[in-house]
């Protein structure tokens, strides 16, 4: 089956190194654009928008695609899965109708309402005025979302009024939700879906903030583990059968069928289940530790999503081996910008435990006209290593990034430390 992956980060790494582990041959896959080190693992189109409709089909068509899988938000958004399955060319992602809701927090709201999906309190805000009323209604701790897509960075929960305000006035062009807070848990549960069926995969935590003890600005995500002991039995039937598939239901309903990876933010209140939001594609970097465990087929089961056919779907097989990922960020990640500055030392890092997926990176020439590989972002790489307990996959973890060299960066030294024992 000749595959496409659309994207360029350690989530699309991580599907391409999942895709090869369960039975893909790397010479099938193409991925667009791609970065350093997914080149290494199968080819890469560095001059492909993934964000163009047309230019996404049309090289499908041209290279007889017979999967396309895309990875991150904004060419759904776009539309690229509709112009694809236009082309008759199987995709899993939702439609741009289906993908709002991720681009609208409001449309989501609208949707859990209709199907009856536990979730916070929220109110919709299009003024400063409008958002002070809110968040003096439901008090600190204050939640503030801005409505469309901000590259995971439209979320603020503090107990300072003062900032909660200025991050609604950034985003205020956009809309904002103020919401109630919600204690407890959070867990992230990914769900296949193919229009009408879910299929759950194995939940992880992630951790959002940028420094030890949950210190530090909101990132996209500096970490993750799976699968998580504490929850309790049922947890995953509970979600199916309470979030995941009265969701799928209302958007069938809606006439948007919803194909491809509904991603359940949630978190686990005293007063039970309640979503925290949805995505409409695999979460970073909780992916990096769900596939590292995946057993099954991950072609198949990604096949079977796009083409209507999950309800014959074996269930998912995990490994009994738990996982953990410890994210690598350039030097001032979220909050600036570092330059590009080389990467050294990587070669000895991955070995039985360990892979390296990458998230930014790219090669250079040296002025001895030799390459070199450099970070180009915030969010560099994800070292992920599995093992028999979490003590065991920390191990490895940090041992392997301690090996990694970079000028100024940083990482969370405490993922999954709480269930390591």
């Amino acid at each position: 089956m000749k595959i496409l992956v659309l994207g360029q980060g350690a989530r699309e790494h991580a599907i391409v190194k999942a895709l090869i582990r369960t039975g893909t041959p790397a010479a099938s896959i193409i991925v667009a654009p791609g970065n350093a080190g997914i080149s290494t693992d199968a080819p890469c189109e560095p001059n492909l928008n993934p964000n163009s409709p047309s230019e996404v089909a049309a090289f499908a068509k041209a290279h007889e695609i017979e999967l396309a899988i895309i990875g991150p938000e904004a060419p759904l958004v776009a539309g690229v899965s509709d112009a694809l399955r236009d082309a008759g060319i199987p995709v899993f992602g939702p439609s741009q109708k289906a993908a709002a809701l991720e681009g609208s927090k409001s449309f989501a709201k609208e949707v859990m309402a209709a199907a009856g999906v536990p979730t916070g309190m929220a109110r919709e805000c299009s003024t400063l005025a409008e958002v002070e009323s809110a968040i003096d209604e439901f008090g600190a701790p204050y939640v503030i979302k801005a409505d469309g897509l901000a590259a995971g960075k439209g979320v603020i929960v503090t107990s300072d009024r003062a900032a909660a305000l200025e991050h609604a006035a950034k985003f205020i062009h956009m809309g904002v939700l103020v919401e109630e807070f919600l204690d407890g848990q959070e867990v992230s549960l990914f769900f296949l879906a193919d229009g009408k069926t879910v299929l759950p995969l194995s939940p992880a935590q992630d951790f959002k903030r940028a420094f030890d003890n949950d210190e530090g600005p909101n990132t996209g995500g500096m970490g993750a583990y799976s699968p998580l002991p504490w929850l309790p039995a049922g947890f995953v039937e509970e979600v199916e059968r309470t979030v995941a598939q009265p969701t799928v239901d209302e958007l069938g309903k809606l006439g948007m069928p919803f194909v491809g990876l509904l991603y359940c933010g949630l978190i686990l209140t005293a007063k039970g289940i309640r979503v925290i939001e949805f995505n409409a594609r695999f979460g970073d970097p909780e992916t990096q530790v769900v596939l590292r465990r995946l057993n099954s087929s991950l072609s198949n089961l990604l096949y079977k999503a796009a083409t209507g056919q999950l309800e014959t779907a074996a269930a998912p097989e995990f490994s009994d081996q738990v996982a953990i990922t410890v994210v690598l960020a350039s030097e001032g990640y979220p909050d600036t910008s570092a330059p590009n500055r080389p990467i050294h030392g990587l070669g000895s890092v991955e070995n039985e435990h360990v892979e390296v997926c990458h998230a930014a990176t790219a090669w250079a020439e040296t002025k001895d006209g030799e390459e070199s590989l450099m970070a180009t972002g915030g969010r560099v790489l994800s070292v992920v290593a599995s093992g028999h307990d979490f003590a065991g996959a920390r191990a490895h973890a940090y041992a392997a990034i301690e090996k990694i060299s970079l000028q100024g960066s940083h990482y969370r030294k405490d993922i999954a430390a709480k269930v390591a024992g």
